[in-house]
């Protein structure tokens, strides 16, 4: 299909170091990144980078061949962060996590825009939408400029012993933080008033059952 491409595919990053950035507030569940695809070794790499310009991880190189044909064909290609995992194994253990990546011809550019960001707003919110889509569903994102969603949802991939996910969805603290980044200063107050009030009552709380 010469008009759109979607998928779930794994990243790794770097190092343990630099994947400890990825359940940081800069890496957040739903964010868009771009992808950068140079060649290493002979063979393809296809970074992922942040809305902060910075690497958090590359794809392997089999997945990375096959966007660099989706780039040849002048296809639009972005990535949305879905979750953030580690492994304690090899030593000494690493990150790595899943995004959904989409690529669609550029002249589709305002219908799949608004359908990336609605595919990005349920990521936020936990939901995985389907994003492997068939024609007749693509022809649906195009007929409704975007507005269209997918009722199918992949789920969750079975992660074996010494793997964990680390985060799925947005957090409460990690929704204040971008109110704050957006400059809403009146939603980011009430939202750390509310976490304050919050941490007082559990105090208040444990302190009535004698634990204080």
């Amino acid at each position: 299909m010469d008009q759109y491409f979607g998928t779930y595919q794994t990243f790794s990053a770097v190092s343990k170091n630099d994947g400890a950035a990825l359940i940081g507030a800069d890496n957040l569940i739903g964010d868009l990144y771009r992808i950068d695809i140079e060649m290493d070794s002979n063979s393809h790499k296809a970074w992922l980078v942040n809305r902060f310009d910075k690497r958090v991880g590359f794809f392997d190189a089999k997945f990375s061949r096959e966007l660099s044909i989706w780039k040849a064909r002048g296809m639009k290609m972005t990535a949305i962060l879905s979750f953030v995992a580690y492994s304690d194994a090899p030593d000494p253990g690493h990150y790595w996590g899943e995004m959904a990546v989409i690529c669609y011809n550029p002249s589709n550019d305002e219908a799949f825009s608004t359908f990336v960001e609605g595919v990005r707003r349920k990521m936020g919110e936990g939901t995985r939408l389907n994003v492997d889509l068939k024609d007749n569903e693509v022809k649906k994102v195009l007929s409704s400029k975007g507005t269209w969603l997918p009722d199918q949802n992949v789920p969750m991939p079975k992660l074996s012993k010494g793997n964990a996910i680390m985060k799925s969805r947005l957090s409460v603290s990690e929704k204040v933080i971008e109110q704050g980044r957006k400059g809403n200063k009146g939603c980011y107050a009430a939202s750390w008033a509310f976490l304050i009030a919050l941490v007082v009552l559990i105090l208040l709380g444990l302190k009535s059952c004698g634990v204080f």
